[in-house]
């Protein structure tokens, strides 16, 4: 069986985002790469969206960019700007086209169905599957979304809503995310905080179709695109190998907080990339500590006080929007990280710490 210097296990979003970093900074000219991965083929799967707080491989797979946002509870709705870092979705049909037909341009590059086709013995891996067996009570961010299409101008394309609260919570944690991409097609998602064994809360399509009759008032449209799935907020407990690395959700790099990942994932790559001749011996790349010190106390206060999140994540945009969205996105300074703590009902934070 054939050896490669390095392995990816898993040809998903941080697979291949390694793969593409490593390959396009010549990290891959003199060495052998294996990819994992056992779909047949690539298609458009899902929706990666994040605020732009710096620089990224895939500006030409954003389908989509904002300057404006909204977050709603049921009493009120607040207005925010992002002009310095706007929301941006990723296509990821554009995105493993991308990938692809660049990587096939090497032929130190192969791709395999499964690892047990060739002989690792010898190789360094970088691991994105998770393992998240018996998992289902804890906390997860499980989402429906439908992209659709209206038969007249319906959205306003310069503004997407974060978060919508005015919606049935079930003694959960809900809110619906709308991203409008043009004034007839928008991609509307119903999403909860809950564990993930209560199927009482899976009956994504009577959600969406209640809210897009009975909250936006749109009665006629197409759907063109659907996408469903479970974004773990916990860390997974890996066994730290010689020569293995995980990366992406399975390395953690998704946000507790908000399930943001994207973003990380391409740091990640970028740390390995920069390291990758010394890999064996440099420090795992993590997201800081501070931020898990501070997503988990949230998450407790949420799973105690559901029927407050939606005003207490409204709170976090009471500060600076810039302030806001460094913070949601791993970047603030302590200063900034004290202006949103002192947005929060502190009594409620204080006894989860305590």
């Amino acid at each position: 069986m054939k050896e490669f210097d390095y392995i990816i296990i898993g040809g998903g979003c941080a697979g291949l985002s390694l793969a593409y970093e490593l390959e396009i900074y010549d990290k891959l000219k003199d060495k052998t790469l294996a990819i994992i991965e056992p779909r047949e083929d690539y298609k458009r799967d899902k929706t990666w969206s994040f605020w732009k707080v710096f620089s990224h491989n895939f500006d030409d797979c954003v389908k989509k960019s904002w300057n404006n946002f909204t977050i709603n509870t049921s009493s009120e709705t607040k207005y925010v700007n992002c002009e310095p870092t706007p929301y941006q979705t990723i296509d990821s049909g554009m995105f493993y086209e991308k990938i692809l037909s660049k990587l096939k341009l090497n032929e130190n590059i192969q791709f395999f169905k499964n690892i047990d086709q060739i002989n690792k013995t010898n190789s360094f891996l970088f691991n994105s599957v998770p393992n998240f067996k018996n998992s289902e009570s804890e906390l997860w961010q499980h989402f429906y979304g439908v992209e659709i299409e209206t038969r007249k101008d319906f959205f306003d394309e310069e503004i997407f809503n974060l978060m919508d609260f005015n919606c049935d919570q079930r003694d959960r944690v809900h809110f619906f995310y709308t991203l409008p991409f043009t004034k007839k097609t928008a991609l509307v998602e119903t999403t909860w905080i809950s564990e993930l064994n209560n199927n009482s809360l899976k009956d994504y399509e009577e959600q969406i179709d209640d809210y897009l009759c009975n909250h936006l008032n749109l009665r006629q449209c197409e759907i063109h695109f659907k996408e469903q799935g479970a974004i773990p907020l916990f860390r997974q407990k890996n066994i730290n190998k010689l020569n293995e690395i995980y990366i992406g959700a399975a390395g953690g790099m998704t946000r507790l907080s908000t399930g943001y990942t994207f973003l990380n994932i391409q740091e990640q790559s970028r740390y390995i990339r920069e390291n990758i001749e010394n890999i064996k011996n440099v420090n795992l790349y993590k997201i800081q500590s501070k931020y898990d010190f501070l997503d988990k106390i949230l998450l407790k206060v949420l799973k105690n006080n559901s029927a407050e999140m939606g005003n207490i994540f409204f709170k976090v945009f009471n500060s600076k929007s810039i302030t806001a969205i460094n913070f949601l996105s791993n970047k603030s300074n302590f200063f900034e990280d004290l202006e949103i703590i002192l947005k929060m009902p502190k009594w409620k934070f204080l006894k989860e710490i305590i």
